[in-house]
């Protein structure tokens, strides 16, 4: 497990970006599998959540998953809803109740306003960056009062730009849409990789947030040990464990 060094001086708050440590899946997913939408054993994901859940010191009736669906749909929530919600941002200012994102590569993203008392928890992948979920979610924030100057951004574990090969179309669809958006991009070998860490941030930055921590470890990197879409698909294996990171107001 990872802690932001930003997030960790608030003692009000719980937070943890989890690996694949420490878990009681076997096989593909050995140990600490999230993911529901995976084919593991529904057994063990359920006694994995469990885990996480002690560990960040929430009952386990209060953790709030998403069906996520790298969209930049957003729900500000008081409670645990009866039916898993579909979107990619959970916000809250309650006590107790647990935010979790699970990823595979994409970047889980967690924002606090030490003011408000208000956390948030975000799936990021490239689509929904640039559908703008950073922005959707930080509305949220300035529409409870909060100054998006004091709020503080981190940025959790996810593929690294040195692993992150995408295709020509995806860049040409960045760049039409803002010319500047090429700096996220690196060219080597004929092949073009993209920085969704850093665009991300970037993200932040440009809507005013400028408290902003990334936590520099690659998923894609087997000695992370983090579970990760991209080097399942190339490992020819038919499917891959979710990471989850957790964040909670005590």
């Amino acid at each position: 497990m990872f802690y932001s060094k930003k997030l960790k001086k608030f003692k009000n708050v719980r937070h943890g970006f989890f690996n694949r440590e420490g878990g009681f899946s076997k096989g593909l997913y050995k140990s600490l599998n999230c993911g529901f939408g995976s084919n593991d054993k529904k057994g063990m994901v359920r006694k994995n959540i469990e885990r996480v859940c002690k560990k960040i010191g929430c009952n386990k009736e209060n953790i709030i998953l998403l069906n996520q669906i790298h969209s930049n749909i957003v729900y500000k929530v008081t409670k645990v809803p009866k039916k898993k919600l579909k979107g990619d941002s959970l916000i809250t200012n309650k006590k107790g109740i647990a935010l979790g994102i699970l990823t595979a590569d994409c970047a889980p993203v967690f924002i606090y306003d030490p003011a408000n008392n208000l956390i948030s928890a975000i799936h990021v992948g490239w689509k929904g960056a640039y559908k703008q979920i950073i922005s959707k979610t930080l509305k949220k924030f300035k529409s409870r009062g909060g100054n998006l100057n004091n709020l503080i951004a981190v940025i959790g574990p996810c593929i690294d730009k040195r692993n992150y090969e995408v295709k020509e179309d995806f860049l040409n669809k960045f760049i039409k849409k803002e010319k500047s958006n090429k700096i996220f991009f690196s060219f080597r070998d004929n092949k073009i990789f993209f920085s969704l860490s850093d665009y991300i941030k970037q993200n932040f930055l440009k809507l005013g947030v400028k408290n902003i921590e990334i936590i520099k470890k690659d998923t894609y990197i087997l000695s992370n040990n983090f579970f990760s879409a991209r080097r399942s698909i190339k490992n020819k294996l038919n499917d891959y464990g979710r990471n989850i990171s957790v964040i909670m107001i005590k």
